[in-house]
């Protein structure tokens, strides 16, 4: 009855004010006063909303969120553990990717040469990741230059000129063109750490570039005069380059000491040689699965622009349920071969206690709603992306079914279980879109789909947050 009381007194004042007419006008799709009042009269601080709102007031949301169930239930065993030594760091950078790609060829390193610990530099390739990302901006500023500024390819290409993030397959491509160096060699600057302000800086030359080749191609120049003019353009970055990142090394020499305190000779080397002497994996022999949902399974796919070096193609990868990956990702595993796999962190995942398994943050109990969408809901609404490259190096499995998953990330010592994480197998399912494995662990009908012709996504598809 006071409720009702309420309801009319609220009517009351607003048609005096004239805010509403005695006939509700038709509704236009706007937020109207009667809606306003409607929401008003709709909520109630009753005890437990006032509790909540106490709480998040006062405190930190994900604090309150953290399912404290989740947490204790959380263990660090492994049926069967890839031994590694040392975590990286990436720091202020989008790097994972090359990260994660040199952590899986870190181990058989180690091993191979009976070394107590070993990390390849990131800045060295990150430095030629940086430069064939400039080149290849430039490119397209001359292959769009006729378009209109606003076109949608044209405005993404736009938004993220110079941009940190990529995939196995270009770091694949870095290394089959540049090879690699120990980190000694070339360490990791203050810019390589924190790439923030480099990107901005270096972004906006490029943005004057590309707006001077297009003004050379709408002025009817020629292909070749406009790739005479994108070379300057390229020493200019380089120089900027070597300004933030040091100038990479043509050759190197270089000595180590091994885990019986051996101290080696002194030997001089190229980076490609360094690669074929010192790794000498054929990069070849990977393989790249996804599971995403919004498309069929057992397809051959590519996003266009998925490519950061100009002269390659865009990555190619099968597209297959979830079950599938798990199942390569097992076998390698099992045979002490690190995966590479590309995931979404930014649902369920807790970095202090390095868990990711779902509803690590019940925000749904804490505000009383309904937040759970499924993988595919999440992908096309952007509420979730495979954002994140990681590298799996061990595995706990029950009755052959995997429970959790160890996860090696590159967020340095201090974050997660000193560098590790464990993913659970439901999480698996719900974020996980990516693995990079050996063919050797891949069924042969998917190795032969690479062989169909591919389907090209728009660059704007959701997955090509995967490779970029």
């Amino acid at each position: 009855m006071k409720r009702f009381a309420t309801r009319c007194m609220l009517l009351a004042s607003f048609l005096l004010t004239g805010l509403v007419s005695s006939t509700l006008p038709a509704d236009d799709g706007g937020l109207s006063s009667h809606d306003v009042a409607t929401l008003q009269e709709s909520f109630r601080m009753d005890a437990t909303t006032r509790l909540i709102y106490n709480a998040v007031t006062n405190g930190n949301v994900k604090d309150l969120a953290l399912n404290r169930d989740v947490v204790q239930r959380d263990n660090s065993h492994y049926t069967h553990k890839i031994k590694t030594k040392g975590v990286t760091d990436q720091k202020s950078s989008g790097r994972c990717w090359l990260f994660a790609s040199l952590n899986v060829l870190r181990p058989a390193v180690i091993e191979k040469h009976n070394l107590d610990g070993f990390e390849f530099s990131q800045c060295y390739l990150a430095f030629w990741d940086k430069m064939e990302k400039a080149n290849c901006f430039l490119e397209y500023a001359i292959e769009l230059g006729d378009r209109d500024p606003l076109d949608r390819e044209v405005s993404l290409l736009l938004g993220q000129p110079f941009p940190d993030g990529g995939w196995w397959s270009h770091t694949v491509h870095l290394i089959e063109k540049y090879g690699v160096v120990p980190k000694s060699i070339m360490p990791e600057t203050n810019s390589s750490s924190s790439t923030h302000s480099m990107n901005h800086i270096i972004g906006r030359k490029l943005k004057l570039d590309a707006i001077k080749l297009r003004e050379m191609r709408l002025a009817g120049k020629s292909v070749e005069k406009m790739r005479v003019a994108k070379r300057k353009m390229l020493a200019e970055v380089y120089r900027m380059l070597v300004v933030n990142l040091g100038e990479p090394p043509k050759e190197f020499s270089w000595r180590y000491v091994d885990q019986d305190s051996k101290l080696s000779e002194a030997k001089t080397y190229t980076p490609q040689r360094f690669y074929k002497e010192w790794v000498g994996v054929d990069l070849g022999d990977y393989f790249i699965l996804c599971s995403d949902p919004s498309n069929p399974y057992g397809k051959h796919y590519q996003v266009r622009h998925s490519r950061t070096l100009y002269d390659r193609d865009d990555p190619h990868y099968v597209n297959v349920a979830i079950d599938v990956l798990k199942r390569v990702a097992i076998k390698s595993l099992l045979d002490d071969e690190p995966v590479y796999f590309g995931a979404d962190v930014s649902n369920d995942q807790d970095g202090e206690h390095g868990i990711m398994a779902l509803d690590v943050y019940d925000y749904g109990t804490l505000f009383g709603i309904d937040l759970r969408m499924n993988k595919k809901q999440r992908l096309l609404s952007l509420e979730g992306a495979p954002g994140h490259a990681m590298v799996l190096i061990g595995v706990d499995l029950k009755d052959d079914k995997p429970v959790k998953w160890l996860v090696e990330n590159s967020w340095g010592a201090s974050r997660g279980n000193g560098g590790f994480w464990n993913l659970y197998d439901s999480c698996f399912d719900e974020h996980v879109y990516a693995v990079v494995v050996k063919k050797a662990y891949v069924p042969n009908k998917l190795l032969r789909i690479l062989d169909q012709p591919a389907t090209v996504l728009p660059p704007w598809h959701p997955m090509m947050v995967l490779f970029k």
